[in-house]
């Protein structure tokens, strides 16, 4: 049995730096904001659910627990289905009318459609 080197785990082999320790920094582990300082951009792609149309929230910044629970949210509200991948909700259709006037309505006041 061989047992692995931390470096292993992060990728890293050696540093100059006496400081430097191999520990995830702390501001990784961010906590999730409040509505009010949320800036959300809500889009519409038809290159991530393989050429159907889908609506992105984009730039939640928090936990990945509480963005799939606003995913949730916002799936119930225009009655369809969707997903969160890599820090984007991904509700399916075009419902950004629905989705801004949702998440205006429930404090999240920087909210905005982008791209058209």
């Amino acid at each position: 049995m061989s047992k692995k080197n931390i470096s292993d785990k992060f990728g890293f082999v050696f540093s100059t730096d006496p400081n430097f320790n191999f520990n995830k920094e702390e501001d990784e582990i961010q906590d999730t904001l409040t509505p009010e300082k949320q800036v959300l951009r809500i889009k519409l792609d038809t290159r991530i659910k393989g050429g159907k149309t889908a609506t992105i929230v984009d730039g939640f910044k928090g936990k990945e627990e509480d963005l799939e629970d606003l995913a949730k949210k916002l799936k119930n509200h225009c009655g369809t289905g969707g997903s969160v991948k890599e820090g984007i909700a991904i509700i399916q259709g075009d419902n950004r009318e629905k989705i801004v006037a949702w998440l205006l309505k429930n404090g999240y006041k920087n909210t905005k459609k982008a791209g058209g």
